[in-house]
């Protein structure tokens, strides 16, 4: 018999000045800042349905995965690993939904490995989240 591992969940929603397919765009491109394919030692990213992704970090940590779902303009899902997931295949799914005159993105990462997994995946995202929203409100907020 075979012991299965506990996984735990985060999630995090911002709301985007933008429409959804704007936004749904913008998540999938590597030139954008604050989108997870931004600013990585190296990348390759096929955003397709069963295309590969890989980055390595500015920090050299190995990200890698693919593309399991992708409806235009409102869900991207994606499979994910790396150390910090202690070899266990967890997924990352994205929405994109209308909420006003912009769009509520919604990001769920499941299947991490335990609660500090989850807190460090968690800042991460919410790191990349925060950046990615900037780039819509208009330049007047910038990181460093």
């Amino acid at each position: 018999m075979r012991a299965t591992a506990e996984t735990v969940a985060i999630k995090l929603e911002r709301t985007i000045p933008a429409s959804p397919g704007k936004v749904f765009d913008a998540w999938l491109d590597p030139s954008i800042p604050g989108t997870p394919w931004h600013g990585n030692e190296k990348l390759i990213v096929d955003p397709t349905v069963d295309g590969l992704w890989y980055w390595l970090s500015l920090g050299s940590t190995p990200h890698y995965g693919r593309f399991l779902d992708m409806e235009r303009p409102g869900l991207i899902r994606i499979s994910w690993m790396s150390p910090n997931t202690l070899g266990l295949e967890s997924t990352v799914t994205v929405t994109f939904e209308q909420d006003g005159e912009g769009t509520l993105l919604t990001l769920v990462h499941s299947g991490l490995p335990n609660d500090e997994m989850a807190r460090a995946h968690e800042k991460g995202w919410g790191a990349i989240s925060e950046r990615f929203s900037d780039i819509f409100a208009g330049g007047s907020r910038r990181s460093a």
